[in-house]
């Protein structure tokens, strides 16, 4: 298999299509039979990042190479930028508004949801300009 790598522009205004991404990178990995570990890894990573772009972001893109030996994922965003990354690890702290943990969302798992379905995780982000996390999951 040669390197294939899938772009997704994800909305910043439509919670509906939130999860799309993740879906058909998820039906692609199945498809070209990664191992099922590896393939839940990568959808529930993918898809805590995913929300995160709609909540936080203001939507963005996601870019993922896949190998068979690894699965390498860049989310970026151009949003407001995390203030404190420590914090923000923390399970729990959420800085989603009322609106959104009223759909369900925003109850602070996402960014440590990442990092604890992935091998690599790192967040780089400027206040006012926007964070771009890159992720890889090895197939073990």
């Amino acid at each position: 298999m040669e390197l294939l790598s899938l772009h997704y522009d994800v909305s910043g205004t439509d919670f509906t299509c939130a999860g799309e991404a993740s879906s058909k990178i998820k039906r692609n990995l199945k498809e070209l039979g990664f191992p099922a570990s590896v393939v839940r890894n990568v959808a529930i990573a993918v898809y805590e990042g995913e929300i995160n772009l709609v909540i936080h972001g203001g939507g963005g893109v996601i870019d993922v190479e896949i190998s068979p030996e690894c699965i390498s994922i860049v989310l970026a965003d151009q949003g407001p930028g995390i203030p404190d990354v420590a914090l923000a690890m923390q399970e729990g702290y959420s800085t989603a508004p009322d609106n959104v943990r009223q759909l369900g969302f925003g109850a602070g798992m996402g960014l440590p949801n990442i990092k604890k379905y992935t091998d690599e995780m790192i967040i780089e982000t400027e206040v006012g300009k926007g964070t771009t996390i890159r992720l890889k999951v090895f197939v073990k």
